[in-house]
């Protein structure tokens, strides 16, 4: 007797590169494209690769309101990327449309060595992305939640390299208007990159007198909460703003309420960097002070004169850090960090 065996249909996998531990892994062929599962190996989520015109992308690195970023894979140049997907929800939403529109052309016309590069801007059957340079090691805003403050001379080094990324924008007529950590990544070179300008215009184009404040609450500069205009010294406040809450670990000002953090930049004195560290030298202390006063025309006049103020105070902390020590190196850890910002408000 002759008994045949009926073999069971065998569903197709495909070979993902794991992001977690490195290995091949096998998933699921039926997996829709940026579908997810579990690295049988190490837990990580295993992303079903898509293809975007000459764009692979493979994981997710992170995700806001209006979309998602990946790292992706150019096929045409073999290079890494990032491709921002907007959600297609969204691209109904003419406000939100501006905002991702502003971000692709005022990053694009920046040359920047701390701006991040974008690449193109395009829409492939009615999915809208932006593709531009892969910063994928974290952000300032990250390191401050692992390292509760950074050593002085890395917010330095971040501090001069930034303002000086403002300045060149500064010189193209815009304005970030939403400088925070968490705009501030990092590459595979360690090197720090401006991003998200959309919340970006023309420097001319000066505060609206209705309509909401757009900013966030732990660095907003006083005269936007106050509506009396908005120049470039209301980003060198709240780069100042920044760098003071990575070097402290502590935002400069506290409260119980997104309305009552807000008023304290217009009515609270500042409280030193030095007050709160003791450790942190006299001339960074006074930079970050004089950046973030409360009258515009107290602060520094220019990038210029910011980046300068900010060079000596580092020239000084390696000269300082050589003879005590015999050769330069970085500072500690310190204090408690504040968890979690507002991306922005309204007022």
């Amino acid at each position: 007797m002759v008994m045949s065996v009926q073999s069971s249909e065998r569903k197709p996998l495909r070979m993902i590169t794991c992001s977690g531990c490195g290995a091949k892994i096998f998933v699921p062929g039926d997996l829709p494209p940026l579908g997810t599962t579990p690295c049988t190996k190490c837990g990580t989520s295993l992303m079903m690769p898509m293809s975007l015109r000459q764009f692979e992308l493979r994981s997710a690195i992170a995700s806001g309101g209006m979309g998602t970023v990946y790292r992706a894979w150019d096929t045409m140049l073999y290079r890494e990327v990032a491709v921002k997907l907007m959600k297609r929800e969204m691209a109904d939403d003419p406000q939100v449309l501006e905002s991702f529109y502003r971000e692709a052309r005022a990053a694009a016309c920046l040359n920047h060595t701390n701006i991040i590069h974008i690449y193109t801007f395009d829409d492939f059957e009615g999915q809208l992305y932006l593709v531009m340079e892969l910063a994928d090691r974290g952000s300032v805003d990250n390191r401050i939640e692992k390292e509760t403050r950074l050593p002085e001379l890395d917010v330095l080094d971040v501090g001069i390299k930034v303002a000086s990324a403002l300045d060149t924008a500064l010189k193209h007529q815009l304005l970030h208007r939403d400088l925070k950590p968490g705009n501030i990544l990092y590459n595979g070179e360690g090197e720090p990159k401006l991003v998200d300008f959309g919340l970006a215009r023309n420097a001319a184009a000066g505060l609206e007198e209705d309509g909401p404040i757009w900013g966030t609450p732990y660095y907003i500069a006083p005269e936007k909460v106050k509506r009396e205009g908005e120049d470039f010294l209301s980003d060198m406040y709240s780069l100042a703003g920044t760098l003071y809450h990575a070097l402290t670990g502590h935002v400069p000002f506290e409260a119980p309420t997104v309305e009552e953090v807000v008023a304290a930049h217009i009515h609270t004195a500042l409280t030193p960097p030095i007050a709160v560290i003791p450790e942190v030298s006299q001339v960074t202390s006074d930079a970050l002070v004089r950046a973030m006063a409360k009258k515009p025309s107290d602060r520094f006049q220019s990038y210029d004169e910011f980046i300068m103020e900010l060079t000596s105070a580092r020239s000084q902390l390696l000269m300082r850090k050589f003879n005590v020590e015999g050769a330069p190196s970085s500072g500690g850890a310190g204090v408690s960090a504040v968890a979690g910002t507002r991306s922005w408000w309204r007022r």
